[in-house]
Parts: C-alpha cells; sequence; structure tokens
C-alpha cells in the first residue's frame, strides 16, 4: 500500500502514483483550480486523487517552478474565465501553456509528452499547499526531450 505515513499508493487502474491527501486537505472526486485573482474557475475530476504530481527542467517549467499533475483531456472542466485565459507556445507549439491574461498565474496546459493529457498547476488547487506534499516531487527531463530532436534531414 503507501508509504509510511504518506498516503501514497499506487492505483491498479492507471499504475501511477496518487494521493487522496495533500497536508490537511483531502481531494474529492471534483476539485476546483483556480488563478490568484480568481477569473479563471475550473474543475478537476480527480476519482484517483493527484496523480503523478512531478517537476519539469524544461526552459518553460524552470522559469514557472509549479509543481503539475495529471488529468485526462475530458477530466477538465473551465467553469468561468475561458475569455481571459491566454495561450503560450513555444519550441514544437506541441504543448499548449495556459494563464490567466489578468493574474498571469499559469492553470494549466496541454502536455506534449502524452497529448492525452493535462498538467496542472498543484499550486492553484483549492485550499492545497503545493509544499505540503510529504514525498520528494520528481523533476522529468524536459531538457533531453525528445520531441525536441530534429533529425539532420529536417
Amino acid at each position: 500500500m503507501g508509504a509510511a505515513g504518506g498516503g501514497w499508493r499506487m492505483s491498479e487502474r492507471h499504475l501511477r502514483r496518487s494521493t487522496h491527501k495533500v497536508g490537511d486537505v483531502t481531494l474529492g472526486p471534483v476539485h476546483r483550480l483556480s488563478c490568484h485573482c480568481g477569473a479563471v474557475q475550473i474543475d478537476l475530476d480527480l476519482p484517483h486523487g493527484l496523480l503523478d504530481p512531478r517537476r519539469c527542467d524544461c526552459s518553460m517549467c524552470r522559469r514557472r517552478g509549479a509543481i503539475v499533475a495529471s488529468v485526462s483531456l475530458d477530466g477538465l472542466h473551465v467553469l468561468q474565465g475561458e475569455d481571459v485565459l491566454r495561450l503560450y507556445q513555444f519550441n514544437t507549439q506541441t504543448a499548449a501553456h495556459y494563464f490567466c491574461g489578468v493574474c498571469g498565474i499559469y492553470t494549466h496546459h496541454r502536455r506534449r509528452s502524452n497529448p492525452n493529457e493535462y498538467g496542472y498547476n498543484v499550486g492553484c488547487l483549492e485550499g492545497v499547499n503545493p509544499y505540503a506534499l510529504n514525498i520528494a516531487v520528481p523533476v522529468e527531463d524536459g531538457v533531453n526531450h525528445p520531441a525536441d530532436r530534429v533529425t539532420a534531414a529536417s
């Protein structure tokens, strides 16, 4: 089961790291995410809790510093603020990074490593302090991402 006192488990369905508790906050099957100013309100379907929390060391993620987790494309529902969400793309233009055009907070992105999922900013989950995660958060190698390799013929 979980690590001692950690509450981490492997989800049988996804075979991925997940938890339903961060600090004193228990995540429900649907949990609200919002930007700093509240203009963007998103509901996330989290039946398996916080799935695969991580950091990335690509040039974008190093600068924003967020801990992110994953949700399926159909598990993210923008309730308010779609009109203020701004899109930023770079390099291969594969990942789509969204942030609030009012307060500037990164809320979520469509992943380039798994385009069937969104990554979302754990720090934007209502009531959640991302620094209360009770294990080390792994860092993915975004610098050497295979999608960034261009062949000599290209």
